[in-house]
Formats: structure tokens, C-alpha cells, sequence
């Protein structure tokens, strides 16, 4: 394979295409905006309708688990009041999303390509001629 595991986790980390390796996620200047296919290598982004909804998920998850839980566990703890670690539990829902949006929609789109590593466009290899297309 042209393009291993290993280059589609650094470019899931860093925001760029699994394909190509450039930073064509997302559109110049638009925080939310992600490119239906990647400008530069044609790779199709938007994959299917409800393919970003597992990116969603992840974000969700790692605002609970990384930020709200161990704010609650604190409070419990009695390490900082309760009040405090309400207001800091309900401003961080709001913001950590919107910090981790980009890494989540990147993160989402590596890991389906770290399973399935043949899809990409670079490591299809040209069907010959005489051979089945059915195998």
C-alpha cells in the first residue's frame, strides 16, 4: 500500500486529507465549513448522509469523559465547590465542542480509513484488462 496506517493517523491528528497528506479539510476561512471532496486530490469528504454523526459522538464523548467528568469528580472530592464546578461543567459543554470540532470531523474521517486502508484512492491499485471486477 502507497499510504499506511501510520501517515493516516498523522494526518487525522495534524487536519489533512488521508489521501494526499493536504491541509484541504475544511475551507479557507471558515471555522465550520468542510470541503465536499479534498481541492486537491479529489477524494470525497462528505462520504455518505449521517457519516459525520460518529464524529459528533467523539466529540461528545471526549468533552464528558476529558472535561465535565473530572469537574464533577473535583466537586465530589470537595477540591472546588460544587457552584464552581457547575458553571465551569455547563460553560465547558458549550465550548469544548466548538474547540474540538475540526480534530473531531478529522479524527472521525482518519479512523474510518485506518480500518479500511484500501478505499483510499491512493492504495487502489488499476484493475488490468482481462481480470474480474466482481473479486
Amino acid at each position: 500500500m502507497k499510504i499506511t496506517r501510520g501517515q493516516i493517523l498523522r494526518r487525522g491528528l495534524t487536519h489533512r486529507c488521508p489521501n494526499c497528506g493536504e491541509k484541504t479539510l475544511f475551507k479557507k476561512g471558515a471555522w465550520f465549513e468542510l470541503n465536499p471532496a479534498c481541492p486537491n486530490c479529489g477524494l470525497k469528504i462528505e462520504r455518505d448522509e449521517g457519516f459525520f454523526l460518529g464524529s459528533m459522538s467523539l466529540n461528545y464523548g471526549a468533552t464528558v469523559v476529558g472535561f465535565i467528568t473530572p469537574l464533577l469528580v473535583l466537586a465530589c472530592l470537595h477540591v472546588i465547590g460544587f457552584t464552581r464546578a457547575l458553571i465551569a461543567a455547563v460553560l465547558g459543554a458549550v465550548v469544548v465542542p466548538i474547540i474540538l470540532y475540526r480534530s473531531s470531523r478529522s479524527w472521525w474521517l482518519a479512523s474510518y480509513y485506518l480500518f479500511l486502508p484500501h478505499h483510499l484512492p491512493a492504495n487502489q491499485r488499476e484493475l488490468s484488462a482481462g481480470e474480474d471486477h466482481n473479486t
